[in-house]
């Protein structure tokens, strides 16, 4: 899903990603977030923490402003191909709930990760402890109402193969924003900015945008299915989805994100 980022150590529901897939037919996660950067604001010195980093494009821009970047994420698979590809940044192995900082950052910045860390609270927690005070948390992850047509899909497909939505653990967490920023505000960050939109997304790949996106993001749901088994629910998938979601040949993601803006107070 939009995002820049990544599987979870302590979500064992996300994806086992397989990163060059993931940067020749989905990098469009990185893409959509230059408003993102413009919000960060990066400044010479600052101290940054990018939270979900994947395979590091958006921590190499952020870094060349003159920012002083650390890129985390807690998949190997993408952390190496981070550090191949750039290897003058620094990359660490961590689990987005148990952040290991303290005070050490200006900025802790997320991009399309935070919807795979299903203990928010402990994000919040970690994000507002690795903090300065004065610092800021800036992110955009799949808010409220991210891909229901694409889930309700799913889980319809799902079953026909005899499985029910009430025996499906989701890898997902898609807040609202009442919701979202109550979590900010009891770990004592002060939110100054958030908004939940509509963001219609085009899938890479042309009749297989749709398939591979699935496989790709939500093949944790495919787990315990044949391998006939999930043709046919990726065909059903396609089949429901392309009178609403399929348009000049293009599949159409339906992302709704929220994005925010939250400052650890100086005293």
């Amino acid at each position: 899903m939009q995002g820049g980022t990544h599987s979870f150590l302590s979500n064992p529901q996300a994806p086992a990603w397989n990163a060059k897939l993931y940067d020749a037919k989905h990098i469009f996660v990185s893409e959509y977030a230059t408003d993102l950067l413009n919000l960060l604001n990066p400044k010479l010195d600052d101290r940054i923490f990018d939270l979900g980093c994947g395979t590091g494009h958006l921590t190499a821009r952020i870094a060349a402003s003159g920012a002083r970047l650390v890129g985390g994420d807690s998949s190997p698979a993408m952390l190496d191909r981070a550090r191949a590809l750039y290897p003058a940044l620094e990359f660490i192995l961590v689990d987005g709930e148990h952040l290991p900082f303290d005070n050490e950052f200006d900025a802790v910045f997320s991009n399309a990760a935070l919807h795979w860390m299903k203990q928010p609270e402990k994000v919040a927690a970690g994000i507002a402890r690795s903090l300065k005070p004065g610092g800021r948390f800036v992110a955009e992850f799949g808010g409220k109402g991210n891909i229901a047509q694409m889930r309700r899909a799913l889980y319809l497909a799902l079953e026909k193969e005899g499985l029910s939505a009430s025996q499906i653990d989701s890898p997902w967490y898609f807040p609202s924003i009442g919701e979202y920023t109550s979590i900010l505000e009891k770990y004592g960050l002060c939110v100054t900015f958030a908004v939940l939109f509509d963001r219609p997304t085009s899938l890479s790949e042309g009749d297989r945008g749709m398939r591979n996106w699935f496989t790709m993001f939500a093949n944790s749901f495919f787990r315990e299915l044949s391998d006939t088994q999930r043709d046919r629910v990726l065909s059903d998938i396609d089949n429901q989805l392309r009178p609403t979601l399929y348009e000049n040949g293009t599949w159409i993601a339906d992302y709704k994100r929220l994005r925010v803006v939250a400052v650890k107070p100086s005293s």
